[in-house]
């Protein structure tokens, strides 16, 4: 060999021995319960729907402390509220970028523009876009926020003022909900041009701490991390994928060979497998949830208050408990769950009597033999980890009082879709709370205004409504309480639901996985995740 090819061969390899190596890719895989029914977090209500967009692509203008209910600053650095309660003024945070990807470059920062966007798109049914890819955003008039709200303004490039025609006393936590995700203007204004609003819904463009790359329905969605984040040691991970797997026992079995470093909503018994794998961690909380069942009130006979009660009683909560939550649930009676402050612990069931069951569906004029649908969820959730065994107990219950039940499920989405559409009898549900107020469930769930949204019992009760509202517009939070324990009383004296239970919540997860906080809201949140 040449000595000067020799001399270089050696100087080559004493660079390459002396510089750093390249660090691997961080990439967190997590096995989810189900597919997403699209990407705009103001469409839905749904965990699902929300890790996939809200909690990956998007802020907010406040947010959630991670792991907590205390509200933060976000695309706000800081607000004020009018002595009235009638107006919010919000200075909006400088220099933070919207994602480039390869179906959009933004031309400039986040501003008051965006803003007014994303909220002009929610309350005016005339605004262009809105025209051009027409959607309902049920959280939002769940919430009376269409009523509520009667404009925005822009003071200023990073100055925006929300003018209120009443009190909102949960406000500030309403903005800090996966629905007020804010979105990009440009982008829009380019989807519209192009006559494509539709994919604002497809293909995500926000300021979060992920983005969006593409998508596959019913196996995957993969993001990278967005390096140009406003927060950047939230930023940990350089690749997300989210590997979507219905089957619960799948997304255990992969999590144990590593095919995925976190697994959501495990079933009860794979609990203990998960606890004794020495490569797993299995963090858990009490939940801030409740899983019931709604009495769609529009369909004969649940339109009678006996029938209702009737179901009601006849139901072996504790069987269900049992088999089902085992020892991650407790009995339910109240719909509120017990730490919920405004919970009302004088609210009690009524006795498990099936004989009286039978005499009141006789008294309803319900012949034995009566058919009802029940629908039964396909996917897990911490509030019911097996919708589809609940239902089959039952509708065991029903049948000893003559009522013959059918069990229908479907996708989730679609399960979703069809319950607004009021097509069930009954169905199974759960809800987690959102932003740690009782109107996020007194309200969202069963009040008028949600009739065509979260309210599945499609119940509207004119005097619990006008508790509610009152409530809501009230800032004294004593007086608020005596109003939803009020409400509280209504609700389970009419029996538009049946409170099933309230669980644990549980998160395995490999023991790679570094600072992973539980959300009390029922999301599965990244940001701040690293993996050793």
């Amino acid at each position: 060999m040449d000595k000067t090819v020799f001399k270089h061969l050696l100087l080559t390899t004493a660079l390459l021995a002396c510089a750093p190596m390249a660090q691997a890719a961080s990439t967190l895989v997590y096995c989810s319960e189900a597919s997403p029914a699209g990407f705009d977090p103001s469409q839905y209500t749904s965990g699902t729907d929300f890790d996939a967009s809200a909690e990956t692509v998007f802020n907010r203008l406040t947010q959630f402390k991670r792991g907590g209910t205390e509200v933060e600053p976000g695309l706000a650095t800081e607000w004020q509220v009018a002595d009235d309660g009638l107006s919010y003024t919000f200075h909006l945070r400088k220099g933070v970028k919207f994602h480039t990807t390869d179906y959009f470059t933004p031309s400039r920062d986040f501003n008051a523009d965006d803003v007014l966007f994303t909220f002009n798109r929610l309350l005016d049914p005339e605004q262009p876009f809105r025209k051009a890819y027409p959607s309902e955003s049920p959280y939002f008039t769940d919430m009376g926020l269409n009523t509520t709200i009667k404009s925005v303004e822009k003071l200023g490039d990073y100055t925006v003022r929300f003018n209120l025609n009443n009190v909102d006393a949960a406000f500030v936590q309403n903005l800090a909900m996966s629905f007020a995700s804010i979105q990009s203007a440009e982008y829009a204004a380019k989807l519209l041009k192009e006559g494509k609003a539709g994919e604002i819904n497809q293909k995500p463009i926000g300021t979060g701490p992920f983005v969006f790359k593409r998508y596959q329905k019913d196996s995957s969605i993969r993001y990278t991390a967005n390096r140009q984040y406003w927060k950047p040691e939230d930023v940990k991970l350089d690749n997300l994928i989210f590997s979507i797997n219905t089957d619960a026992a799948v997304r255990l079995q992969k999590l144990r060979v590593g095919e995925c470093q976190v697994s959501g909503y495990p079933r009860p018994e794979d609990i203990e497998l998960a606890e004794k794998d020495p490569n797993l961690k299995v963090l858990s909380q009490p939940g801030f949830n409740l899983g019931f069942l709604a009495y769609n009130v529009t369909h004969k006979p649940l339109d009678q208050l006996k029938v209702r009660q009737a179901l009601d009683m006849a139901i072996d909560k504790p069987a269900i408990i049992k088999a089902v939550y085992r020892s991650a649930g407790q009995v339910a009676e109240n719909a509120l769950p017990p730490g919920q402050w405004g919970f009302d612990p004088n609210i009690k069931d009524a006795p498990h009597d099936p004989q009286k069951a039978r005499q009141l569906l006789k008294e309803a004029g319900v012949a034995p033999g009566t058919q009802v649908n029940l629908w039964a969820m396909t996917v897990q959730r911490a509030s019911n980890p097996n919708a589809r065994l609940s239902a089959q107990m039952i509708q065991a219950d029903w049948d000893k009082i003559g009522i013959k039940a059918n069990i229908v499920s479907y996708e989730w989405g679609e399960y979703i879709k069809r319950a607004k559409a009021g097509e069930h009898d009954v169905m199974i549900y759960g809800w987690t709370g959102d932003n740690g107020d009782p109107d996020n469930w007194l309200g969202v769930l069963y009040s008028c205004a949600a009739v065509k949204g979260s309210n599945y019992a499609k119940w509207c009760d004119p005097a619990y409504d006008k508790l509610v509202t009152q409530a809501k517009t009230t800032s004294n939070r004593d007086e608020r309480i005596k109003l939803y324990q009020q409400a509280q009383q209504i609700l389970k004296a009419q029996v538009p639901i049946t409170p099933i239970a309230n669980s644990r919540v549980f998160q395995p997860m490999r023991k790679e996985v570094q600072d992973f906080r539980i959300s009390p809201f029922g999301l599965t949140p990244f940001y701040g995740v690293s993996i050793d």
